[in-house]
């Protein structure tokens, strides 16, 4: 290859990004103004749902509700993320619907450990909501 061609390649050290797969029946219902706990005892990994309970809770005041909803969404989202192909790390787009739902969850839990004074979890989950996708931390104001 001469010197002036030029190939363009991505980064080849950052993963792909990663989307997971649209849950149509579950989305509809949330969608359609089902409350989310009837969600949630239905489609009990749809962490959309539990990120819904989650933000409710945090309006109401009811912090620690609040935490455990957005801890259960959190963690039924990174399970769906690794079985994805989603190695610990790398982009997870805000624009994808799909990804929401763990997306919000996690800015909820940052903010319910922040107001429980968990100083650690708060910046732990801010950064990597960031790192996730700038604009998932400016959607759910979490940045500006």
């Amino acid at each position: 290859m001469a010197h002036n061609d030029v190939m363009t390649h991505g980064n080849l050290l950052e993963p792909e990004p990663t989307r997971l797969p649209d849950r149509p029946e579950p989305q509809a219902a949330l969608d359609s103004g089902t409350d989310p706990a009837d969600v949630a005892a239905e489609h009990p990994d749809f962490s959309e749902a539990w990120a819904a309970l989650a933000e409710a809770a945090l309006a109401d005041g009811e912090v620690v509700a609040a935490y455990a909803y957005a801890r259960t969404g959190y963690h039924r989202g990174l399970d769906q993320l690794r079985r994805a192909g989603w190695k610990g790390f790398g982009p997870v787009p805000w624009s994808h619907r799909p990804n929401q739902g763990f997306l919000r969850s996690l800015a909820a839990l940052a903010r319910a450990a922040q107001r429980i004074g968990e100083t650690e979890e708060w910046q732990r989950c801010s950064t990597f909501l960031a790192d996730s996708d700038p604009e998932a931390a400016k959607a759910t104001g979490l940045a500006e």
